[in-house]
């Protein structure tokens, strides 16, 4: 039959009237742009994912390569940020600076100026590792009397003003930029004092977040007005602004550390707290100072693996690891050999991580205030005293419980000077407090949550005391050299995974960028319950329910977010020496540095 002009206008139109949602058609959604009936038109569709043409076939992404100087953090436009630092000259430590200004702009669902922070960081001029803990202290009225009799508490609070500590973060940007920095303020702030002026995309993962605090956040006044539209959750990809924290930032660019602790944001801050019932002063603000210290180490397998020490949590997966190589042997047992397709491996790895946390949960506090003693906690001798109480046929239940969830962001640099900074940062959990700071649009955290109350724990909260904390930052050196960064945010798993990551790039072999894409566990330390990504689940779950764990499949929502940095030198070249003279000098690092970043989260890695 032959179709006339008019009969072919019919039927285009009866198939137009089939582009509806579950027929044959168009989406409703089409290019993924969001409607009042669905807010994330991804989170609808079922497809089958690709695969890669080289290598590992499931990596999401190549590693990224370069010479000059690279950036990894979770958010795209932090590292831009520290990228366009490092090429107007600025070295890796005003990098990492910049990079987590643009972080406390974008992501205060994982961290803020009115945080805390630490970091290590490879000084090439020095040929040193430096470690900075910025973790602030208890307010001075702060005691477990005051928690008990006067709030009438059994434990600490998790939200509002006496859920915070002094924040330390603005403290910790400068003294990295003051000791290492060749930047201030004025430069390493301005990419995020635009963003906040000018505005910035909203992403799925802090969508997501907002949608999920909504009520925390309609709980106060001035959290609402400045992460809410009127108190609804502002559309997926909408343009968010935050004009008080960019006049926060832009004091800090003119008057420094003082802005924040005695000038006129220290007046906006103690001024809110102590008119919802809090019993934070400007003495406190005053008082606080970051504190150089020691890292700690241990050797697995030929590696030496840093962490900063106490009241930080590293020193956990440090422990994990040293049960893991001693161990692995009396069980007749080769990780590398066995690999992560085994349920057995998996089985060893989790029982291993018990142990070291039921010690972190039993030890850990401020070595300012209680003796932790981790010359023995991280011997080898100590390790293998603990392996008989690994049994390869059966669950266990920890010894010791507890734990607290919490959100992070971890970030990475380093440059063509040799220089590498292993950064992470925090206002704990998702928005903190819930408390924002007026009229400066800044989160205020709630790392006193981790506080005990119990006068017999080492841990319990006291005047100027800093809380037990779970942001954590890797480094890894051979032979006196740096080697790789690396971090994984999330709150109570960044041990578990720190330890997981060396497993997979010292036993496995993986790059940097195939040791975040491989699936990982999280076990709860306070429910026993063990959570296995997906394809993890299907592959070992049941195995592993044999053995008597009480198995959860999840998604990577409950693993955190990596970044890493690996420096492969070149030895016919010259160990690099950062001078005044060469800053200008337009040279790359002696080598190649290799990066990755987490598909889970927002960010990238970037490099030139």
């Amino acid at each position: 039959m032959m179709l006339n002009h008019t009969m072919i206008k019919s039927l285009v139109l009866a198939a137009a009237g089939a582009f509806m949602p579950g027929a044959f058609g168009q989406s409703d959604n089409a290019f993924g742009i969001p409607s009042e009936k669905v807010r994330n038109p991804a989170a609808n569709i079922v497809a089958a994912p690709g695969s890669r043409g080289q290598g590992w076939l499931a990596q999401g992404r190549s590693e990224v390569i370069a010479r000059h100087g690279i950036v990894a953090t979770s958010d795209p436009l932090a590292a831009q940020a520290g990228l366009e630092i490092l090429q107007q000259g600025g070295n890796a430590i005003d990098a990492a600076v910049a990079a987590a200004a643009v972080l406390d702009v974008t992501s205060q669902n994982d961290t803020g100026l009115a945080g805390d922070l630490f970091a290590l960081v490879w000084s090439a001029a020095d040929q040193k590792l430096y470690a900075l803990n910025s973790a602030g202290f208890a307010p001075a009225g702060w005691t477990p009397e005051f928690f008990k009799e006067e709030l009438g508490l059994n434990q600490m609070p998790g939200r509002g003003v006496n859920a915070a500590t002094v924040p330390g973060a603005v403290s910790g940007y400068d003294a990295l930029l003051e000791r290492f920095g060749t930047m201030g303020f004025a430069e390493t702030f301005e990419r995020a004092a635009r963003l906040a002026e000018q505005g910035w995309g909203q992403s799925e993962r802090r969508h997501d977040d907002l949608i999920g605090q909504q009520s925390k956040l309609l709980q106060d006044a001035d959290s609402a007005a400045v992460f809410l539209d009127e108190g609804e959750v502002p559309a997926l990809y909408s343009i968010i602004r935050n004009p008080g924290l960019a006049d926060a930032l832009r004091l800090i660019q003119r008057e420094g550390r003082e802005a924040f602790y005695s000038g006129d944001i220290a007046d906006a801050l103690i001024a809110k707290i102590q008119s919802e019932g809090g019993v934070m002063t400007h003495g406190d603000l005053a008082a606080f100072q970051s504190e150089w210290i020691e890292p700690i180490s241990t050797n697995y397998h030929g590696y030496d693996i840093f962490q900063l020490p106490p009241p930080g949590q590293g020193w956990a997966a440090l422990e994990m690891l040293n049960i893991l190589e001693v161990c692995a042997p009396l069980h007749n047992l080769n990780l590398a050999a066995l690999g992560p397709s085994n349920p057995d491996y998996w089985h060893f790895m989790v029982e291993a991580k018990k142990l070291a946390y039921s010690d972190l949960q039993a030890y850990n506090a401020d070595p300012l205030f209680s003796e932790v003693p981790l010359d023995r906690l991280l011997s080898k001798e100590y390790a293998l005293g603990l392996c008989d109480r690994i049994d390869m046929d059966l669950a266990s239940e920890p010894s010791v419980k507890g734990g607290l969830d919490g959100g992070t962001i971890y970030l990475t640099t380093a440059d063509r000077w040799g220089n590498m900074v292993s950064f992470i940062h925090s206002i704990f959990s998702v928005y903190g407090s819930g408390i924002t700071i007026p009229p400066y649009g800044m989160i205020l955290h709630n790392r006193g949550v981790a506080f005990s109350v119990d006068e017999a724990h080492p841990n319990v909260v006291a005047p100027r005391k800093r809380p037990f904390h779970s942001i954590i930052a890797g480094m890894v050196m051979q032979d006196g050299q740096p080697l790789m960064t690396f971090g994984n945010m999330g709150g109570a798993v960044q041990p578990e995974t720190h330890a997981q990551h060396m497993v997979n790039v010292i036993d496995h072999g993986m790059n940097v960028q195939m040791t975040t894409d491989a699936a990982r566990f999280t076990h709860s330390q306070s429910s026993n319950i063990l959570s296995l990504e997906h394809n993890l689940y299907s592959l070992v779950g049941r195995s592993l329910e044999a053995k008597g764990h009480e198995v959860r499949s999840v998604n990577g929502g409950r693993v955190g977010g990596y970044q890493g940095i690996l420096f492969t030198r070149d030895p016919s070249l010259p160990l690099p020496v950062m001078t005044p003279e060469s800053i200008s000098e337009d040279h790359p690092v002696n080598g190649i540095y290799r990066a990755g970043s987490d598909h889970r989260k927002d960010g990238q890695a970037v490099g030139w």
